[in-house]
């Protein structure tokens, strides 16, 4: 199941910029403004998703000019689109006492990024802690429960995952990705008919949505009924033919081609791991 985190999407540069105090708060020093310092983070915060290198040189003479912290969270950033992503993790969380300073909001925003880089980097407990201190900060915040869930799921604890999953839809019971997500959990518990309902409430709220026929398809098969799982591989293909999903249904759809009759015990491939958040 591929997470789409926009954590560290330059798209989302401007809301990170949001929720961080301003550089007069957190610890930065130079001569240039506070509006400054955020225009500076945002074009490099851009640049660091399409040209890391880049930006890790940009960030170098920003520190190099007083840029501070700001200048040190833009080095980060590169860090994790290069895929430097221990590297990045642990910039970020060093980043929390000074950027996160009297600000639960700016605190959680970077353990939660540093949380992700974490996850990448293939340590899901240090992951999990770090999107649990996220929460201390912002109780109930529905995207690091979603966050810290998918951590859970990474980590093969699936009962903890639906639990986080339970209390974000809780929250807000129109996240297609909250129900896709617990519909990957208890497919993994072997749980299929709460797993297709889950699937049900994603693919109302996200008609078409390729991922999700992909993984009913994969439910069903694993639950025995290889001909419709093959309907939805086929519809998945038809849906979206050049996506990640759209490619998973033509594999299985080929590899279980001559067990078309069968059961389809192994049948059910799920979508390769995601490139970039």
């Amino acid at each position: 199941m591929t997470r789409r985190n926009p954590y560290l999407s330059a798209a989302l540069a401007l809301g990170l910029l949001a929720v961080l105090p301003a550089p007069s708060q957190a610890a930065s020093s130079g001569p240039s403004s506070g509006l400054d310092r955020n225009r500076e983070l945002q074009a490099c915060a851009a640049k660091a998703e399409a040209n890391p290198d880049g930006a890790k040189a940009d960030a170098k003479r920003w520190q190099e000019q007083g840029g501070g912290d700001f200048a040190k969270l833009c080095y980060a950033l590169a860090q994790f689109h290069a895929g430097e992503f221990k590297a990045a993790g642990t910039q970020m969380e060093a980043l929390v006492p000074t950027l996160g300073k009297d600000d639960p909001r700016a605190a959680a925003s970077l353990l939660g990024r540093a949380g992700w880089a974490w996850l990448r980097a293939g340590d899901q407990g240090r992951a999990e802690r770090l999107y649990s201190a996220a929460l201390d900060k912002t109780p109930g915040d529905v995207d690091l429960l979603i966050d810290r869930a998918f951590a859970r799921a990474e980590g093969e604890r699936f009962w903890d995952a639906i639990a986080d999953l339970d209390a974000a839809l809780a929250r807000d019971p129109r996240r297609a990705d909250a129900y896709l997500y617990r519909a990957t959990a208890q497919k993994a518990l072997s749980n299929y008919r709460q797993a297709l309902a889950d699937i049900d409430h994603a693919l109302e709220l996200k008609p078409g949505d390729p991922e999700a026929i992909l993984l009913r398809g994969n439910v069903k098969a694993l639950g025995g009924n290889l001909p419709a799982a093959r309907d939805d591989w086929s519809l998945a293909r038809r849906v979206s033919p050049d996506s990640e999903w759209g490619r998973a249904a033509a594999d299985n759809l080929a590899r279980t081609a001559e067990l078309a009759g069968g059961k389809g015990k192994d049948a059910g491939k799920d979508t390769a791991k995601p490139k970039s958040p």
